[in-house]
Protein backbone atom coordinates (compact mmCIF):
# COMPACT_ATOMS: atom_id res chain seq x y z
CA UNK A 1 0.00 0.00 0.00
CA UNK A 2 1.47 2.99 -0.65
CA UNK A 3 2.59 5.68 1.79
CA UNK A 4 0.83 9.06 2.15
CA UNK A 5 2.88 11.99 1.02
CA UNK A 6 4.13 14.39 3.92
CA UNK A 7 1.59 17.65 4.79
CA UNK A 8 3.47 20.65 4.79
CA UNK A 9 2.35 24.10 5.57
CA UNK A 10 4.26 26.62 3.54
CA UNK A 11 3.08 30.35 3.37
CA UNK A 12 3.61 30.98 -0.19
CA UNK A 13 1.65 31.29 -4.14
CA UNK A 14 1.58 28.04 -5.90
CA UNK A 15 2.14 28.37 -9.59
CA UNK A 16 2.18 24.69 -11.28
CA UNK A 17 5.37 23.91 -12.26
CA UNK A 18 6.64 26.45 -9.83
CA UNK A 19 9.27 26.26 -7.64
CA UNK A 20 8.72 26.40 -3.94
CA UNK A 21 11.54 26.65 -1.42
CA UNK A 22 10.38 25.08 2.53
CA UNK A 23 11.34 27.45 5.48
CA UNK A 24 14.41 26.31 7.73
CA UNK A 25 11.77 24.44 10.18
CA UNK A 26 9.85 22.49 7.30
CA UNK A 27 13.34 21.90 5.23
CA UNK A 28 14.99 20.52 8.41
CA UNK A 29 12.15 18.07 9.26
CA UNK A 30 12.14 16.99 4.99
CA UNK A 31 15.27 16.64 4.72
CA UNK A 32 16.77 15.22 8.38
CA UNK A 33 13.76 14.17 10.24
CA UNK A 34 11.94 12.06 7.46
CA UNK A 35 15.18 11.81 4.96
CA UNK A 36 13.48 12.69 1.92
CA UNK A 37 15.10 12.76 -1.21
CA UNK A 38 14.70 14.14 -4.76
CA UNK A 39 11.48 12.61 -6.32
CA UNK A 40 9.73 12.15 -3.06
CA UNK A 41 6.05 14.00 -3.21
CA UNK A 42 4.91 16.11 -1.18
CA UNK A 43 1.51 17.72 -0.13
CA UNK A 44 1.65 21.82 0.06
CA UNK A 45 -0.83 23.57 2.01
CA UNK A 46 -0.62 27.59 2.14
CA UNK A 47 -2.88 27.86 5.25
CA UNK A 48 -5.64 30.01 3.23
CA UNK A 49 -7.60 26.99 1.90
CA UNK A 50 -5.14 25.85 -1.56
CA UNK A 51 -3.13 22.10 -1.38
CA UNK A 52 -0.45 21.61 -3.81
CA UNK A 53 0.60 18.52 -5.20
CA UNK A 54 4.39 18.91 -5.20
CA UNK A 55 7.56 16.99 -5.55
CA UNK A 56 11.22 17.24 -3.91
CA UNK A 57 13.21 18.59 -6.81
CA UNK A 58 16.39 19.80 -4.69
CA UNK A 59 16.98 18.13 -0.24
CA UNK A 60 20.48 19.40 0.20
CA UNK A 61 21.85 20.84 3.48
CA UNK A 62 21.50 24.24 1.88
CA UNK A 63 17.67 24.27 0.96
CA UNK A 64 14.87 22.23 0.04
CA UNK A 65 13.09 22.71 -2.96
CA UNK A 66 9.49 21.50 -3.97
CA UNK A 67 7.91 21.95 -7.45
CA UNK A 68 4.43 22.07 -8.19
CA UNK A 69 2.95 19.87 -10.04
CA UNK A 70 -0.88 20.40 -9.39
CA UNK A 71 -3.38 22.61 -7.15
CA UNK A 72 -6.43 21.65 -5.45
CA UNK A 73 -9.18 23.24 -2.96
CA UNK A 74 -8.47 21.67 0.18
CA UNK A 75 -10.88 20.07 2.60
CA UNK A 76 -11.46 19.75 6.39
CA UNK A 77 -13.16 22.91 6.77
CA UNK A 78 -16.53 22.78 9.33
CA UNK A 79 -19.34 24.43 8.32
CA UNK A 80 -19.48 25.88 12.10
CA UNK A 81 -16.80 28.53 12.63
CA UNK A 82 -15.96 28.57 16.56
CA UNK A 83 -14.02 30.85 17.59
CA UNK A 84 -12.35 29.51 20.71
CA UNK A 85 -11.59 31.99 23.70
CA UNK A 86 -8.79 29.95 25.90
CA UNK A 87 -7.66 31.00 29.01
CA UNK A 88 -3.82 30.40 28.75
CA UNK A 89 -2.60 27.35 30.67
CA UNK A 90 1.04 26.31 31.68
CA UNK A 91 3.07 24.74 29.45
CA UNK A 92 1.90 21.32 27.26
CA UNK A 93 -1.62 22.13 28.52
CA UNK A 94 -1.92 25.11 26.38
CA UNK A 95 -0.40 23.12 23.36
CA UNK A 96 -2.44 20.14 23.80
CA UNK A 97 -5.63 22.75 24.13
CA UNK A 98 -4.88 24.28 20.93
CA UNK A 99 -3.64 20.90 19.04
CA UNK A 100 -6.81 19.02 19.75
CA UNK A 101 -8.91 22.30 18.82
CA UNK A 102 -7.62 22.71 15.52
CA UNK A 103 -8.02 18.90 14.81
CA UNK A 104 -11.45 19.33 16.10
CA UNK A 105 -12.37 22.27 13.25
CA UNK A 106 -11.78 25.32 15.22
CA UNK A 107 -11.90 28.46 13.60
CA UNK A 108 -9.68 30.76 15.56
CA UNK A 109 -7.70 31.13 18.79
CA UNK A 110 -7.22 33.37 21.13
CA UNK A 111 -5.69 32.90 24.56
CA UNK A 112 -6.99 34.56 27.42
CA UNK A 113 -5.30 36.57 30.53
CA UNK A 114 -8.48 36.14 33.16
CA UNK A 115 -8.28 36.44 37.27
CA UNK A 116 -7.38 32.92 38.37
CA UNK A 117 -4.88 32.37 35.47
CA UNK A 118 -1.11 31.84 36.60
CA UNK A 119 0.35 32.82 33.46
CA UNK A 120 1.38 36.51 32.09
CA UNK A 121 3.42 36.87 29.23
CA UNK A 122 5.56 39.83 28.40
CA UNK A 123 7.57 41.41 25.65
CA UNK A 124 10.16 38.93 23.48
CA UNK A 125 8.59 36.15 26.11
CA UNK A 126 5.10 36.86 24.50
CA UNK A 127 6.20 37.10 21.13
CA UNK A 128 8.39 33.80 21.14
CA UNK A 129 5.42 31.90 23.14
CA UNK A 130 2.69 32.96 20.37
CA UNK A 131 4.71 31.85 17.55
CA UNK A 132 4.88 28.91 19.59
CA UNK A 133 1.45 28.54 19.80
CA UNK A 134 1.38 29.10 15.80
CA UNK A 135 3.64 26.52 15.02
CA UNK A 136 1.33 23.71 17.29
CA UNK A 137 -1.46 25.18 15.12
CA UNK A 138 0.08 24.57 11.99
CA UNK A 139 1.58 21.34 12.94
CA UNK A 140 -2.27 19.87 13.88
CA UNK A 141 -3.54 20.95 10.33
CA UNK A 142 -0.67 19.05 8.50
CA UNK A 143 -1.75 15.78 10.71
CA UNK A 144 -5.29 16.45 10.54
CA UNK A 145 -5.21 17.38 6.82
CA UNK A 146 -7.05 20.84 7.22
CA UNK A 147 -5.38 23.33 4.33
CA UNK A 148 -6.63 26.43 6.20
CA UNK A 149 -4.78 27.53 8.97
CA UNK A 150 -7.04 28.60 12.18
CA UNK A 151 -5.53 32.08 13.28
CA UNK A 152 -3.96 32.01 17.25
CA UNK A 153 -4.67 35.62 17.90
CA UNK A 154 -2.25 37.34 20.26
CA UNK A 155 -2.96 37.11 23.76
CA UNK A 156 -5.74 40.13 25.61
CA UNK A 157 -7.72 40.11 28.58
CA UNK A 158 -10.85 38.84 28.83
CA UNK A 159 -13.00 41.99 28.58
CA UNK A 160 -11.66 43.05 25.39
CA UNK A 161 -12.73 39.81 23.97
CA UNK A 162 -16.17 39.92 24.92
CA UNK A 163 -16.25 43.06 23.84
CA UNK A 164 -15.72 41.93 19.99
CA UNK A 165 -17.90 38.96 19.94
CA UNK A 166 -21.08 39.04 17.68
CA UNK A 167 -21.01 35.57 16.85
CA UNK A 168 -24.40 33.75 16.88
CA UNK A 169 -23.71 31.33 19.68
CA UNK A 170 -22.07 32.31 22.59
CA UNK A 171 -20.92 29.85 25.38
CA UNK A 172 -19.59 29.94 28.58
CA UNK A 173 -18.06 26.65 30.32
CA UNK A 174 -20.29 27.05 33.29
CA UNK A 175 -22.45 25.33 35.80
CA UNK A 176 -25.99 25.75 33.91
CA UNK A 177 -27.45 24.02 30.94
CA UNK A 178 -27.50 22.01 28.00
CA UNK A 179 -30.31 23.80 26.34
CA UNK A 180 -27.75 25.19 23.78
CA UNK A 181 -27.66 22.63 21.83
CA UNK A 182 -31.39 22.42 22.00
CA UNK A 183 -31.61 25.18 19.40
CA UNK A 184 -33.61 23.97 15.57
CA UNK A 185 -31.47 25.63 13.43
CA UNK A 186 -27.73 25.87 13.06
CA UNK A 187 -25.67 29.24 13.77
CA UNK A 188 -23.22 29.62 11.07
CA UNK A 189 -20.50 30.95 14.26
CA UNK A 190 -19.80 30.34 17.53
CA UNK A 191 -18.25 31.54 20.54
CA UNK A 192 -17.08 29.45 23.28
CA UNK A 193 -15.10 30.35 26.25
CA UNK A 194 -12.79 28.03 28.87
CA UNK A 195 -11.82 29.46 31.76
CA UNK A 196 -8.36 28.83 33.87
CA UNK A 197 -7.75 26.02 36.30
CA UNK A 198 -9.20 28.12 39.01
CA UNK A 199 -12.34 28.37 36.83
CA UNK A 200 -13.71 32.17 35.99
CA UNK A 201 -14.31 34.58 38.52
CA UNK A 202 -17.90 35.61 39.67
CA UNK A 203 -17.94 38.77 38.05
CA UNK A 204 -16.29 37.16 34.50
CA UNK A 205 -19.06 35.06 34.20
CA UNK A 206 -21.20 37.78 34.70
CA UNK A 207 -19.46 39.91 32.14
CA UNK A 208 -19.71 36.64 29.71
CA UNK A 209 -23.48 36.53 30.28
CA UNK A 210 -23.85 40.84 29.94
CA UNK A 211 -22.36 40.13 26.51
CA UNK A 212 -24.47 37.45 25.51
CA UNK A 213 -23.25 34.14 26.48
CA UNK A 214 -24.89 31.17 27.51
CA UNK A 215 -23.81 29.15 30.40
CA UNK A 216 -22.79 25.34 29.69
CA UNK A 217 -22.26 22.66 31.95
CA UNK A 218 -20.53 19.45 30.68
CA UNK A 219 -21.48 16.91 33.13
CA UNK A 220 -21.44 15.99 36.37
CA UNK A 221 -17.37 16.34 36.67
CA UNK A 222 -15.02 19.05 36.52
CA UNK A 223 -12.98 18.96 33.48
CA UNK A 224 -9.45 20.32 33.23
CA UNK A 225 -8.89 23.73 31.26
CA UNK A 226 -7.53 21.81 27.95
CA UNK A 227 -9.70 18.88 28.51
CA UNK A 228 -13.08 21.16 27.99
CA UNK A 229 -12.28 22.68 24.93
CA UNK A 230 -11.96 19.20 23.31
CA UNK A 231 -15.45 18.31 24.94
CA UNK A 232 -17.07 20.97 24.09
CA UNK A 233 -15.96 21.58 20.68
CA UNK A 234 -17.06 17.71 19.95
CA UNK A 235 -20.68 18.61 21.01
CA UNK A 236 -20.67 21.62 18.74
CA UNK A 237 -19.52 20.13 16.23
CA UNK A 238 -21.73 17.00 16.29
CA UNK A 239 -24.82 19.00 17.21
CA UNK A 240 -24.00 21.85 14.42
CA UNK A 241 -20.78 21.00 12.64
CA UNK A 242 -19.34 18.17 10.44
CA UNK A 243 -19.08 15.15 12.98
Amino acid sequence: MATRAPRIHVAADFRVGGDVVLPEGAARHVARVLRLGSGAPLTLFDGAGREACAVLVEASRKQVVARVDAIEAGRGESPLAVHLGQAIAKGDRMDFAIQKAVELGVAAITPLYTAHGEVRLKGERAAKKLAHWQAVAASACEQCGRATLPPVHPPMGLADWLAGRDEALRLVLHPGTTGAFERSEAPGDAALLIGPEGGLAEEEVAAALAAGFAPLALGPRILRTETAPLVALSLLQHRFGDL
